[in-house]
């Protein structure tokens, strides 16, 4: 079953420092973990939502569970027909977690004209927003490839995190700066590639859907 998970700016980094492999435990107010049938939902949910609160950034996430566990797992409506979730009480995440195959991937993501992300505490990006780390790198990449590949892999986090955010900004305006999409980004994805070849920088392609018992796709 492929399922969908809205995420935030903060759940995101939790995801990555696990590899792209599990979620996150629920805080103590959140009992239950619900990732979401089809990414519609998923869509409305970090677009709508999550960049009108918190880190201002929504992020859609998608996972491939083991088919056999999803069955035992209740499906709730919650809204229209399209709005529908497995509910796995706080407790069974752990071994929820257990049942994803491959990677959590980003197949879409959504921020705020006021989005700020994750601010490094060190090197050339300590201090700058999302925006002016990407100017920053713009200009490190113009004379110092070397410094280049080290600012990215120090502040890893926040390069995996914003680089959705990079994407819409370059591909809507063009240029930042002066920075040119067409060799910023696939300067910053070869030193990824380099520096964290199992994981994936930005959002993915959607994975073919099988149907499902809930009759998602």
């Amino acid at each position: 079953m492929v399922l969908y998970r809205p995420v935030g700016l903060e759940e995101l980094v939790l995801i990555y420092k696990t590899g792209l492999r599990t979620f996150p435990p629920r805080l103590p107010e959140q009992p239950i973990f619900y990732p979401v049938l089809n990414q519609d939902y998923a869509t409305q949910i970090a677009h709508n939502w999550n960049t009108k609160s918190g880190s201002l950034a929504g992020y859609v996430t998608e996972f491939d569970l083991d088919d056999a566990y999803a069955k035992s797992l209740p499906v709730r409506q919650v809204g229209a027909n399209q709005h529908r979730e497995l509910w796995i009480p706080a407790e069974k995440l752990e071994e929820f977690n257990g049942y994803i195959h491959d990677q959590v991937r980003i197949v879409a993501a959504y921020f705020a004209p006021t989005f700020s992300g994750l601010i490094p505490g060190a090197f050339a990006l300590r201090g700058k927003n999302a925006r002016t780390q990407l100017e920053a790198l713009g200009g490190i990449y113009k004379y110092s490839l070397m410094d280049f590949h080290g600012e990215i892999t120090a502040n890893n986090e926040a390069v995996f995190a914003h680089y959705p955010y990079w994407e819409k900004i370059l591909g809507s305006e063009g240029a930042v700066q002066g920075i040119d999409t067409k060799t910023l980004l696939p300067a910053i994805q070869q030193v990824w590639s380099s520096a964290f070849p199992e994981v994936p920088l930005g959002v993915q392609p959607s994975r073919t859907k099988r149907p499902s018992r809930s009759g998602a796709t």
